[in-house]
């Protein structure tokens, strides 16, 4: 059994959610041109196409730019292939998840891992533990104005102080986890 390329995995995972296969990009720079998040991202759009189409996974992993994209869908909109890009940049992240191979100091990954962690927790997102994920890179000033804020929102019955729980939460997490590689907890 030959192992896929990082290539044809990247491939598979947009197949499975329904994207258009990258071997299609023409490598106009039309998703480049498009990305309102792009001065922030070390490799363009298409760029980054190009280096999975060339197998460059090493490069692509710890690559800032899909935890950069805005998801604004204006790179697939425009797409003359018709490239779901946007969700080639989610597969990207679910990717380098899963292998555990990201930047350092990036908000996004820590802040996924801890979303996916509190919805198998109750089935529920609850703000409270995400903020925790990206507060502490804010700032004190911000750090201090969030906690005004929550315990405002707390006094007035907006935030609860747990997390609701939802009925059949062992159903959701078989759900989940044909998804997402749970690990076992």
């Amino acid at each position: 059994m030959v192992k896929p390329s990082f290539s044809d995995e990247i491939a598979n995972l947009l197949h499975a959610s329904h994207g258009n296969p990258l071997i299609t990009c023409i490598q106009c720079g039309t998703c480049s041109g498009t990305c309102p998040a792009v001065d922030y991202m070390d490799h363009t759009p298409r760029r980054i196409i190009g280096m999975i189409r060339a197998n460059l996974k090493d490069e692509v992993l710890n690559s800032n730019t899909f935890w950069y994209c805005a998801s604004c869908y204006h790179c697939t909109v425009r797409c003359p292939a018709q490239i779901d890009i946007a969700e080639t940049m989610y597969a990207l992240k679910r990717y380098s998840i899963w292998k555990r191979v990201h930047q350092e100091g990036l908000v996004g990954p820590t802040f996924s891992e801890t979303f996916v962690k509190t919805i198998l927790r109750s089935g529920r997102s609850f703000e409270p533990i995400l903020a925790t994920s990206y507060l502490f890179s804010a700032g004190v000033r911000e750090l201090i104005q969030e906690g005004v804020t929550a315990t405002k929102m707390m006094l007035k019955g907006r935030l609860p102080m747990l997390p609701p729980r939802i009925k059949r939460l062992d159903n959701f997490k078989r759900m989940v986890s044909r998804v997402i590689p749970l690990e076992a907890e």
